[in-house]
């Protein structure tokens, strides 16, 4: 993991105690950051959609560039000792929450059904494995990506405009193959 870094192991336990505290700090400051997208997203004085689509925007930006730490997060999170699994799952929920808050004004008439946290984990299943197929050299980029994902969730299928302006088109593949 330390070359990985371009760090010495020696540098790297510097910083961290052993592989648990690196985990650990690693899938913490990941939801942080997250928890910190919606806090902003939410103090927006925008409309839902708006507040939305900033959302979507910025978790795919997020994701982009934290791959490995969103897989820590969603495959690791199990690892660590019950109290710190609890803070860094406290923080996780305080993201669902938020986007649940929105998908909750975006659809007041759905309240009674409960049904914000469900779709809001429909969003978060496109949102979490768009880096699992996305090709870095691909057609098309996160970026590119973003506004799908908000039109895809917000108006269906029948509301997804083709990107404006796709990633270049040297770019050979969007989605990976076997």
């Amino acid at each position: 993991m330390a070359e990985a870094c371009g760090l010495s192991k020696a540098t790297l336990y510097h910083y961290y105690k052993d592989k648990y505290a690196l985990l650990f700090s690693i899938a913490d400051s990941h939801v942080s950051r997250l928890q910190a997208i919606v806090r902003e997203a939410l103090a927006d004085q925008l409309t839902p959609e708006g507040q939305m689509r900033v959302l979507i925007q910025r978790l795919v930006q997020e994701y982009a560039h934290a791959q490995n730490a969103h897989r820590v997060l969603t495959e690791d999170v199990k690892f660590p000792e019950p109290e710190d699994r609890k803070h860094v799952l406290d923080k996780e929920r305080e993201v669902v929450r938020g986007f649940a808050q929105v998908v909750a004004a975006l659809r007041p008439d759905l309240k009674e059904a409960a049904m914000s946290k469900p779709l809001t984990m429909l969003l978060f299943g496109m949102i979490n494995w768009l880096f699992t197929w996305m090709k870095p050299e691909g057609r098309l980029d996160y970026e590119a990506m973003a506004p799908v994902v908000a039109d895809l969730f917000l108006g269906g299928i029948g509301a997804v405009d083709a990107p404006a302006h796709p990633a270049p088109a040297s770019r050979k593949r969007l989605i990976r193959t076997p």
